[in-house]
């Protein structure tokens, strides 16, 4: 029997990590289906902070980003979840909670203020993830922006992520 193992990505873990982005969101009613360029973007720039993936048969299931990002004035290193993604034959299987705690468990030894992302409350909200009256992200409506302080700071203003999450749709549709 196969063993699902949560660890660091590796150079081999690349193109399953893309694959997945690009299956898992494939059919999201709000997606751009930037996450796999996103994710290509972030590692190119030094900027994954914490990028885990599930492997089961030497084969990348799931994998999670986190990156650096700037809250408002709040102090303190901020962290942004996301992408998530998991294979969507996989979903369902915890592999997905699996990724976001062993991440949120990552950022909490750099030391980490807290977490922040655009997401849904009612999958998030079990890792305590929670809207904050005034944590914004421009453009999306507020019932998706979510954070979690591990500190004193309560996230406040307004989230600023790595340039990457500004890219653009491939005109193919990110098909690879």
């Amino acid at each position: 029997m196969s063993k699902r193992l949560i660890r660091a990505e590796s150079d081999s873990d690349i193109s399953g990590i893309r694959e997945v982005n690009i299956e898992a969101f494939a059919d999201h009613p709000i997606s751009q289906h930037t996450e796999h360029l996103i994710v290509d973007a972030l590692r190119a720039d030094g900027a994954l902070a914490v990028s885990l993936v599930a492997i089961e048969d030497g084969r990348v299931l799931g994998h999670v980003a986190f990156s650096r990002a700037v809250v408002g004035n709040v102090e303190g290193d901020w962290y942004l979840l996301g992408p998530l993604a998991v294979l969507p034959t996989c979903q369902g299987q915890g592999i997905g909670s699996a990724l976001v705690e062993a991440g949120l468990s990552a950022i909490r030894t750099h030391g980490a203020a807290g977490c922040v992302l655009v997401g849904d409350s009612g999958y998030y909200g079990r890792f305590g993830f929670a809207t904050f009256s005034d944590l914004e992200y421009e453009g999306v409506p507020h019932e998706y922006v979510l954070g979690l302080q591990f500190a004193d700071a309560e996230p406040s203003g307004c989230i600023r992520a790595h340039d990457a999450f500004l890219i653009e749709p491939e005109p193919d549709g990110g098909s690879a």
